[in-house]
C-alpha cells in the first residue's frame, strides 16, 4: 500500500482553450483504445484508481499538482467521448457547467 501526502495548491480559472482542445482529443483516443483492447469495465477500473487517474491527467497535459485536475480531466474525457459513447458503452455524465463547445440539449 502506498501512503504519503501531496500538497495540491488551489488554482483558479480554466485550462487554456488550446490545451483543453488537445486534452479532449487525447482523452477520447486513450479511452477508445483502452475500451477496445480491454473492455469498458477495465476502463472504469482504471478511472477509479487514483494513481492511474492522476497519471491520466498528466498525460493529457494538465499540471501534476493542480487542484483542478479531476474536473478538467473528466471534462476532457466527457467531450472526447461525446461522439463515440454509444459504440464504446462508456458515458460520462454531469459536470460543473456547460462547456462552450458542447451541444445544448433541450
Amino acid at each position: 500500500m502506498r501512503t504519503g501526502t501531496a500538497n495540491l495548491p488551489l488554482h483558479y480559472g480554466r485550462a487554456p482553450r488550446w490545451l483543453f482542445g488537445r486534452m479532449t482529443r487525447l482523452a477520447g483516443e486513450i479511452a477508445s483504445v483502452v475500451v477496445e483492447e480491454h473492455g469498458t469495465e477495465e476502463m472504469l477500473c482504471r478511472l477509479s484508481d487514483p494513481f492511474w487517474f492522476q497519471s491520466f491527467g498528466c498525460v493529457l497535459g494538465f499540471d501534476w499538482h493542480s487542484s483542478g485536475l479531476t474536473t478538467t480531466a473528466c471534462g476532457a474525457l466527457k467531450e472526447g467521448l461525446r461522439e463515440r459513447q454509444e459504440e464504446l458503452g462508456l458515458f460520462v455524465a454531469g459536470g460543473r457547467e456547460q462547456h462552450p463547445g458542447a451541444r445544448l440539449r433541450r
